[in-house]
């Protein structure tokens, strides 16, 4: 595999581009490293803009995200919308300044339906309202949180917690004529994580759902640019997901060392690369015995459970921990991988390469199986596209973005491996991708080792320095195994970020699942279509109880169901 910078004439032909469809509008464009470009336009050329891009030259919709610079020089908010252009090795940034007062901007959701999220947050975090948005209602704000508050605005304290109205309710989706909603959530007896669908059927066929996620936003974006540093913030990274831990903190890690200009040594790079693999197919392998389980084959739970019990083992000896492995520092890493360990390591990994290729060979000869998955959950590839969907999800329909070949990070330029697709659309797809890079990833793993055992075993951090220069951008992406992991870090005038804003992959490919429930579903087929994006989401500490008699509804907060939860008493049980 070959991976080159972007090239100057692709950025000279995409700033051409732009600037023929706005004209004067396209007021600057700056190249501040090589593979980034950011574009600044006026707010009404927003969405000729992002046709250019989106339409004209075929880049993929990344993240929009707002920026709070009031404090700044130019005394406004502004919103950048990013996009990539993979094959060409180059991310580009659509970036808007807006007014300090009443800023909006015309909403570019019409245009690229994955955008939708990522505008409605920003009208909830910031005030920025997308003008001709699609779907008015919040999205990150819990329901009764007052209106005319922005949490990420500067001038609201990271420890401020504001009154609510304990009876503000969400205003659901209204079900089609006829049909009957069944409620999904917000637990499930095979996720730990709360999920809230309400599923318009029609007897058995599904006609329709709706989202309702966000329960508990935890606030680390906040935290993370209002007090702590910059490496007090890779803790926190690191727990953003409790399986993709490494890939975090190495994301925000290369945003920050790209803000500043550092390049973490080799040694380190290849430290990283290697403990992101091991990672991934843990990962894949966890999600395996959970699809499992979900679609009632409890064979597959207890195998592939049990074959990733060595990779968890090996995690340990290699890190000192099961998970959140602490390794990553900004410049490097804090934890070598030595001579001594690699023995060791290659055996887990020969056993593990055996025992999955047997667990593959058992699955595809279990025609009940396929038969459950197969032709389920179709997303087509221009719905992958318009929807910017990542990871197995987008392979599995064809399209072969992966980011450690089209963007390489850590010492992914140096591996030699296969960016695994299918064609088929559907659940099955999803589940054979994520098993043929199980062994690309052991075979990534075998590279890494061989390239750690010729180096001398030092230079893990490059130096940094004790300030870095203030209102510097950077960009950080990553591979994670449910798809692209993208941070993006703006420095700030103390020693930490003034921004810092985080895409997880399940944050785009959740926005699918409603699409993949198509004419033809059954309600037996949602749980394992929503399992198929491996989604992750955040905890809950609320609950809506609803009156069987009357309908009358009823938002439970969290100190009440506390209070009753002590008192023994159930709610809506009369004391």
């Amino acid at each position: 595999m070959t991976v080159t910078a972007a090239a100057p004439t692709r950025t000279g032909e995409v700033v051409a581009a732009v600037r023929a469809a706005l004209g004067a509008r396209l007021l600057g464009a700056d190249e501040p490293v090589p593979g980034r470009l950011y574009l600044t336009v006026a707010p009404e050329a927003t969405v000729p803009a992002v046709s250019a891009l989106y339409a004209g030259l075929c880049a993929r919709y990344v993240i929009s995200v707002g920026v709070d610079r009031r404090a700044h020089p130019c005394g406004g908010f502004e919103v950048l919308h990013l996009f990539a252009l993979d094959a060409d090795h180059l991310r580009v940034a659509v970036r808007v300044p807006l007014p300090a007062e009443a800023p909006r901007l015309p909403s570019i959701t019409p245009l690229v339906r994955g955008a939708a999220w990522a505008e409605q947050e920003n009208r909830d975090l910031f005030g920025i309202e997308p003008d001709g948005h699609p779907d008015p209602r919040r999205l990150v704000l819990p329901d009764g949180f007052p209106a005319g508050l922005h949490p990420l605005r500067k001038d609201f304290p990271y420890d401020f917690k504001p009154p609510e109205d304990p009876q503000a309710r969400f205003q659901p989706k209204e079900p089609p004529p006829g049909s009957t909603v069944v409620p999904l959530g917000p637990f499930f007896p095979v996720l730990e994580e709360p999920s809230q669908w309400r599923v318009f059927a029609d007897g058995e066929a599904v006609v329709g759902a709706d989202y309702r996620g966000f329960f508990s936003h935890r606030a680390i974006e906040k935290l993370g640019d209002s007090v702590l540093t910059y490496n007090q913030v890779v803790s926190l990274a690191e727990r953003i997901c409790g399986i993709c831990g490494c890939v975090h903190s190495t994301a925000y890690c290369q945003a920050v060392e790209e803000a500043a200009g550092l390049e973490a040594p080799l040694r380190a790079r290849l430290v990283r690369t290697l403990v992101l693999e091991l990672e991934r197919v843990q990962s894949h392998l966890l999600w395996l015995g959970i699809a499992g389980h979900i679609v009632g084959f409890d064979w597959v739970f207890m195998q592939s459970w049990k074959l990733r019990e060595p990779l968890m083992w090996l995690a340990e000896y290699l890190t000192g921990s099961r998970k959140h492995f602490a390794c990553n520092v900004v410049g490097g890493v804090s934890q070598d991988v030595p001579r001594a360990k690699h023995a060791r390591a290659l055996e887990a990994l020969a056993t593990v390469e055996r025992e999955t290729l047997e667990l593959v060979q058992a699955l595809q000869g279990d025609d009940a199986l396929v038969a459950r998955l197969k032709g389920v959950g179709v997303l087509t590839p221009d719905e992958a596209r318009s929807l910017g969907v990542v990871g197995p999800t987008v392979r599995a329909s064809g399209l072969p973005l992966d980011v450690r070949r089209d963007h390489p990070y850590a010492a992914y330029d140096l591996m030699r491996f296969d960016v695994v697709t299918h064609d088929g659309c559907d659940n099955w797809s999803r589940t054979l991708v994520r098993l043929g890079e199980s062994f690309e990833s052991v075979k990534i793993m075998r590279q890494c080792l061989d390239q750690l055992a010729v180096l001398p075993e030092d230079g893990l951090v490059a130096e940094m320095p004790e300030q870095l220069p203030a209102l510097r951008e950077g960009l950080g992406a990553v591979e994670a195994p449910r798809g692209e992991v993208f941070h993006y870090v703006m420095t700030g005038v103390r020693n930490g970020p003034d921004r810092w804003r985080v895409r997880a992959p399940s944050y785009q490919n959740l926005q699918s699942v409603p699409v993949m429930l198509k004419p033809g579903s059954t309600i037996a087929d949602v749980p394992i279509t929503l399992g198929s994006v491996d989604p992750c989401f955040s905890c809950t500490e609320r609950m809506e109880v609803v009156q069987v008699a009357s309908g009358e509804r009823r938002v439970w907060t969290h100190a009440e169901l506390l209070e009753r939860s002590r008192a023994g008493r159930a709610p809506g049980e009369d004391a």
